[in-house]
């Protein structure tokens, strides 16, 4: 078979990582050719390609990023852009498509395997709000990175008797913040599921300052206030919607400030998140969907994405999968609760 492979979306550790699956099993164990598509659905949209064999995918599972390309290119805001992808997947002699993303990337191929178009997706964010699947690769190194950081900054904090206010990544879910925030002993966390209200998190602050220690407060980007708005760092709108956020965390690190009287200083992670080389278990998991989705294209599926339920890789419809965003529950939240102060 002709397997085409793209990642779209964000950049994430572990995609390297899939990749190379798909190619080491697709290739050894079923003879197949895997073509891949440069900057997500852009080069599928312009015929892109770049082949991938054994040789190409040596070395990668450590690598961070994606040695396709990536971008936020959507076929359906651009004209004719569906019917492009088919005719390039045609003219090509590409049996069946791996889209590896998140909620857009695989939104797009809920769309197209509706019209006939062989699509196994294989899910991919840093987020771990694509539903249907317990986690995503990139989630846990994401993780990682940010629970180092809080690591690092407490005894700075406490040396300077300073607040800290850590900006992570999570537009409408909280995972990283969470996990990130308990992991590294956080003071209070604030995630987009739970608007959260200044007084209180002044009260805590406080607190921790009374205790003889520094807070540091974890903040998601899309974190809000119960009387506010989101930060905005632009009002530029991505090819899905998206508006770029960015600034919650210095706003607030300025309010705390305001209302303590003590120093305040943000620290925002941002794309150091996304990058370097994965953790363990995200080259595992990664290497595991990889070799699930080239087994699902040989069995015929198409409409399918690869998800982890427990400890085993199962295939579930695209359509699922991207119906809704994966939050943090309400009594997730208040398992974190417990350590605010």
């Amino acid at each position: 078979m002709r397997i085409g492979i793209l990642t779209g979306g964000g950049d994430c550790p572990g995609l390297n990582a899939v990749i190379r699956a798909v190619v080491r099993k697709g290739v050894t164990e079923y003879g197949d050719e895997i073509v891949g598509f440069r900057d997500g659905w852009r080069g599928v949209l312009d015929g892109d390609t770049v082949p991938v064999d054994l040789a190409a995918v040596r070395g990668l599972l450590p690598r961070g990023g994606t040695v396709l390309g990536t971008s936020r290119t959507n076929p359906y805001s651009v004209e004719g852009g569906p019917e492009r992808v088919r005719e390039t997947l045609g003219r090509l002699g590409i049996d069946a498509l791996v889209p590896i993303g998140g909620e857009d990337t695989l939104g797009v191929a809920t769309r197209l395997a509706e019209t006939g178009v062989r699509m196994v997706g294989v899910p991919k964010t840093i987020d771990n709000d694509l539903d249907a699947t317990d986690y995503t690769f990139g989630f846990d190194t994401a993780v990682g990175v940010a629970m180092e950081a809080i690591d690092r900054l407490h005894t700075t904090g406490d040396s300077h008797h300073r607040t800290l206010v850590v900006e992570v990544m999570g537009r409408h879910a909280g995972w990283i913040a969470l996990h990130a925030g308990m992991a590294g002993g956080a003071s209070v966390v604030l995630i987009p599921e739970h608007p959260f209200d200044v007084d209180g998190v002044v009260a805590h602050c406080l607190h921790r300052f009374e205790s003889g220690y520094s807070p540091i407060v974890v903040v998601s980007e899309g974190a809000t206030p119960r009387d506010g708005d989101l930060m905005l760092s632009t009002g530029d709108e991505d090819a899905f919607g998206h508006v770029r956020l960015g600034g919650i965390g210095p706003a607030l690190a300025a309010l705390i400030e305001e209302r303590t009287g003590r120093e305040s200083r943000a620290v925002v992670l941002g794309h150091v998140q996304r990058g370097g080389t994965p953790s363990p278990f995200d080259r595992v998991l990664a290497t595991r969907f990889g070799l699930a989705a080239v087994d699902a294209v040989h069995a015929g599926e198409s409409g399918v994405m690869v998800a982890l339920r427990g400890t085993d890789i199962v295939r579930v419809p695209l359509s699922t999968a991207t119906a809704q965003l994966k939050l943090v529950p309400p009594e997730r939240y208040a398992e974190a609760e417990v350590f605010f102060g």
